[in-house]
């Protein structure tokens, strides 16, 4: 077994099936675990042969990360969202590093092309992001946060050629969504590591993130999507604060 091709998932159809065909070919196997979704994310994988479809309860990022590697039985790993879709480059790439029976790295991060409301973000901090994807087993996994979760790894890291094109969210609604979810997650993670808030973070840290986001980082070259960008940005550290100080007061 040469490649096993991860996801962790909940509703994701709107671009799974072109996630897998896209790198169908070159896995020997595709592991999925689900959070028991409730739209065609399951008759979708499924319709695949070489997938393996598990249900599991949510527990975090990291645990669900990691839970998805012990079910993989490849020599080596690429990991993905629901969402993201490698290109040919990329592909090609993988393709060759399996070829290689002594290949350079056991870790290899990729380039993503974050691409929101049909249009690539190439500034705001958005554009030159590279995450660890594909990388040996045994060589590194993930931190057991609740969310926002890091790879470990005590490898060099190699960099991969070509692309994931990450389709991050289908509309405005669905943004703000994932936003007030994923502030919930930041904020039950950082008061159960002990974190508190003041009333000076609460005012001004949106205010410092939008400036960083929209002016010291160019998301205003990014034109009307730079500028949404970083409102929701400062948007999403003032909810993330707010639930820290709800959380605390209610506990």
């Amino acid at each position: 077994m040469k490649l096993s091709v991860c996801y962790i998932v909940l509703n994701g159809e709107r671009i799974i099936e072109k996630s897998i065909n896209s790198i169908y070919e070159i896995a020997d196997e595709i592991i999925v675990v689900d959070s028991f979704s409730t739209d065609k994310t399951e008759e979708i994988c499924t319709g695949f042969p070489k997938v393996k479809f598990i249900r599991k309860k949510f527990l975090g990022f990291g645990c669900q990360k990691n839970y998805t590697l012990s079910e993989a039985s490849g020599e080596w790993i690429l990991f993905l969202d629901s969402d993201e879709v490698p290109d040919e480059t990329a592909v090609h790439a993988i393709k060759e590093i399996l070829k290689n029976s002594n290949p350079p790295y056991n870790v290899y991060e990729i380039h993503f092309n974050n691409i929101l409301l049909k249009k690539t973000i190439k500034y705001g901090g958005w554009g030159n992001v590279w995450r660890e994807r594909f990388f040996k087993k045994g060589h590194g996994k993930y931190t057991d946060d609740l969310v926002h979760e890091c790879f470990i790894t005590q490898d060099r890291k190699g960099k991969l050629p070509g692309n994931i094109n990450h389709y991050t969210y289908k509309s405005i609604a669905h943004h703000i969504e994932k936003i007030n979810n994923y502030t919930q997650l930041m904020a039950e993670k950082k008061v159960s590591n002990g974190k508190s808030v003041s009333l000076f973070k609460v005012i001004f840290s949106p205010f410092y993130d939008f400036m960083k986001t929209y002016f010291f980082k160019f998301g205003f070259l990014d034109g009307v999507a730079g500028f949404y960008i970083s409102i929701t940005g400062a948007f999403y550290t003032f909810l993330k604060y707010i639930k820290i100080n709800e959380i605390l007061k209610f506990k």
